[in-house]
């Protein structure tokens, strides 16, 4: 891993030793999330509720999963329907973490969060970063949204939600199946039975093959699917399959970066790959690699790179594509809710 900050633990999903310390600290860590959970359900911590529908797309393991592709669906297909979405998010490493703030495409990621700005960049609904999620609803409907996105959350039990998403990696799924830090699990699996919807994200669109092993019904599969390249400096996007044949050096600072690399790579991409941590905050030194070769990124780390780009430098779209039933069903959901 070439960047700085977190890192899975191996024993999470590669199978390796849990340590002790982390077994032992999983039944605490499950006590306290298990308590807080079952205050709100018996009503005596209380969720608040806002007079629109409210959507979680979230999971239950720390670390991506496909999220924020799938928030970003989410919100242009709600606006293509004639919703007027609107995206609460906490704004994860963001500085002054206490302030709330309305996010915009050329907002510094280091103030909004580099996913809350890469949601603005890509869709131009109304943002809102804020711990409390109930104040960042509150905020959007005073907006003039109809219907309110929360980029996860599904553990932020004080605001009430109508439709839970829960999204889930095919690859890693539950990992040991245990709880943190010996797990990734943030609550038992268990859990995700309550949500609505299960998404089960498969990488990219030209994977062959069904649906994993462990899927069942009511799992609704979500691909990715990349086709061009956008110059962070500016210009027409140039299709990807222009860079078949060639190397290039490819800059991912997501939970998943092999999964960036092996896309390109089936396009035939030469990938010289640099792996940073996820959330990792660029600097200029951080893309010097000594070549002068393109260097193609995600969009995640494209905004963050943005104030120093050069014309070496390209943003990846990703296009997340999932069954014409699953929007049916979601937005069929949707609409009962505001008929009642």
């Amino acid at each position: 891993m070439a960047g700085k900050g977190t890192q899975t633990p191996p024993w999470w999903y590669d199978g390796a030793p849990v340590p002790w310390t982390a077994r032992l600290l999983a039944p605490l860590y499950g006590a306290v999330a298990g308590l807080r959970r079952g205050l709100y359900r018996r009503g005596w911590l209380r969720s608040r509720q806002v007079p629109v529908p409210v959507i979680v797309v979230g999971n239950i393991t720390a670390g991506g999963t496909g999220k924020t592709p799938l928030t970003i669906a989410l919100v242009e297909r709600l606006r293509e329907a004639g919703w007027k979405p609107g995206v609460a998010s906490r704004g994860y490493g963001r500085d002054e973490a206490g302030t709330a703030r309305w996010v915009t495409p050329d907002l510094a990621p280091g103030l909004g969060g580099d996913e809350p700005v890469l949601i603005a960049w890509k869709t131009g609904v109304p943002v809102r970063v804020d711990r409390d999620r109930v104040a960042a609803a509150r905020a959007l409907l005073a907006a003039g949204c109809d219907v309110v996105v929360c980029d996860d959350g599904l553990q932020h039990y004080r605001l009430a939600r109508d439709i839970e998403i829960e999204v889930v990696d095919a690859q890693r799924r539950y990992g040991n199946g245990l709880l943190m830090p010996a797990g990734p699990l943030r609550e038992p699996a268990a859990r995700a039975r309550d949500c609505d919807f299960r998404v089960v994200n498969l990488g990219q669109a030209s994977d062959a093959g069904q649906v994993p092993p462990g899927s069942g019904f009511g799992e609704w599969t979500m691909r990715l699917r990349i086709d061009s390249a956008r110059p962070l400096r500016g210009g027409r996007e140039r299709p990807l399959h222009g860079f078949s044949g060639q190397r290039v050096h490819a800059v991912a600072g997501i939970a998943h970066p092999q999964r960036f690399f092996q896309m390109l790579r089936t396009r035939g991409i030469g990938v010289v790959p640099h792996a940073f941590a996820d959330h990792h905050r660029y600097q200029a030194s951080d893309l010097s690699f000594g070549s002068e070769l393109p260097v193609l990124m995600t969009e995640k780390d494209a905004v963050k790179c943005r104030a120093f780009a050069t014309d070496w430098h390209y943003a990846v779209p990703l296009q997340a594509e999932l069954p014409a039933a699953f929007w049916v069903a979601l937005l069929d959901r949707l609409g009962k809710l505001a008929r009642v």
